[in-house]
């Protein structure tokens, strides 16, 4: 996979270098709630601006039906990454129409456009080859070179990710590059003990990493919604809660596994439940119970790890020399569900190992509950990237930019 840096060093001044970023961030309407995605493609961005390169700048957001729809417009994006970059950064109104061959064609040396929402264009994630094809092409005739740093989108063999480096000389941008050297420290240089915590919703979303893992990971640490399946598996009554009945058999079969494989899979001990799922609009106050994890209520739901479990989790990575965690403890956008991701993002920071935080809501989590980025070994800007590698899968927008 040739770099960035090799790119500079041929030299891109006056050359139309297209960016395949991701700037896929959580919007309030037109506020951006976390700018994370932003400034991770900013170092590349400006390295090229630097150069002398006059940088088309690409990316998804959300999840429009193949055409324009204002919801899902770059523009807020556009908006933020000029103030990172510290200049004007042009903004076109279409992906590959007259608005795009404008702000194109206007860009001088060192300058920097973006383009609007590739997905407002069905070519892009369309399944038929040859309408992502015919896509590609138009993308292809903005630029000459082209450089991919959207990590969280290349897992998905979609027209920006997988066609279009197929049709330009192609580097990878440093984001990537940072990204693919970290999964490398997972999987090939593990410095043990490995501790994975692993929380979101569905447990389905995770079976496959959890089957890699149970041959290399020491520990596991299950919590947010999926526990609950987990907790049903070891027949505890769960309530409300979360539940994904159909996948119990394929957890009490990793279950199984864990103990042959001397792997330590942990489960909540207590969790805090209510009657029903918090007020994330107003977070008024939800008054949840902290019960015992096999002493749940029938007409309760566990929303979060309780005190115990807190405990348990962070004397669990206590000594850890490499962590990844991927997916929050509970609803930690409700004050009164939060205090078990920030329990387990606290024992990341106080860990003596590599610590990753892989993506999505582990990412917003830890920058919405005031931690220093800093504090971490790396935050991922692709959740779902970083577990389909994990699991082992070939990811379409690596494969193309190691042709």
């Amino acid at each position: 996979m040739k770099t960035i840096d090799e790119l500079l060093s041929e030299g891109v001044a006056g050359k139309r270098v297209f960016v395949r970023a991701d700037l896929n961030v959580p919007l309030d309407g037109t506020t951006i709630t976390d700018d994370g995605r932003i400034r991770a493609v900013v170092p590349t961005v400006k390295a090229l601006a630097d150069a002398g390169a006059r940088v088309i700048v690409a990316s998804h957001l959300g999840r429009p039906k193949g055409a324009p729809d204002p919801a899902f417009s770059l523009a807020p994006a556009a908006a933020r990454l000029g103030e990172l970059l510290g200049a004007d950064v042009a903004f076109a109104e279409d992906t590959v129409g007259s608005s795009a061959e404008a702000a194109v064609a206007g860009l001088a040396d060192g300058r920097v456009a973006v383009i609007e929402n590739l997905r407002f264009n069905a070519g892009e994630t369309s399944k038929d080859d040859a309408e992502r094809a015919a896509f590609a092409d138009r993308l292809a005739g903005l630029a000459d070179v082209y450089v991919g740093d959207g990590f969280g989108a290349v897992h998905r063999k979609h027209a920006s990710v997988f066609d279009l480096p197929k049709r330009l000389p192609h580097y990878a941008g440093y984001l990537i590059a940072t990204e693919v050297g970290v999964l490398k420290k997972l999987t090939d240089d593990v410095k043990r003990p490995y501790v994975v915590a692993l929380g979101g919703a569905k447990v389905s979303d995770k079976l496959a990493v959890i089957d890699q893992l149970l041959g290399k990971a020491d520990r596991l640490l299950i919590g947010g919604g999926m526990a609950y399946t987990f907790l049903k598996a070891r027949g505890y009554e769960v309530g409300i809660s979360l539940l994904q009945e159909d996948q119990i058999p394929a957890v009490q079969e990793y279950i199984e596994r864990a103990e042959k494989n001397g792997v330590e899979l942990v489960l909540p001990v207590d969790v805090l439940v209510a009657p029903e799922f918090p007020d994330l609009k107003t977070k008024a106050p939800a008054n949840p119970t902290t019960v015992a994890a096999d002493a749940i209520p029938a007409d309760q739901e566990g929303l979060d790890i309780g005190p115990e479990t807190r405990k348990l989790y962070a004397s669990k990575l206590a000594d850890a020399g490499t962590v990844f965690w991927n997916g929050p403890m509970g609803v930690f956008e409700h004050p009164d569900y939060a205090e078990g991701t920030k329990a387990v993002a606290q024992a990341l920071v106080d860990a003596p190992g590599f610590t990753v935080v892989g993506g999505g809501d582990s990412a917003a989590a830890v920058r919405t509950l005031g931690f220093d980025e800093n504090a971490f070994g790396h935050i991922s800007t692709g959740g779902g990237a970083s577990l389909e590698y994990l699991e082992g899968k070939t990811l379409p927008g690596l494969a193309a930019l190691e042709d």
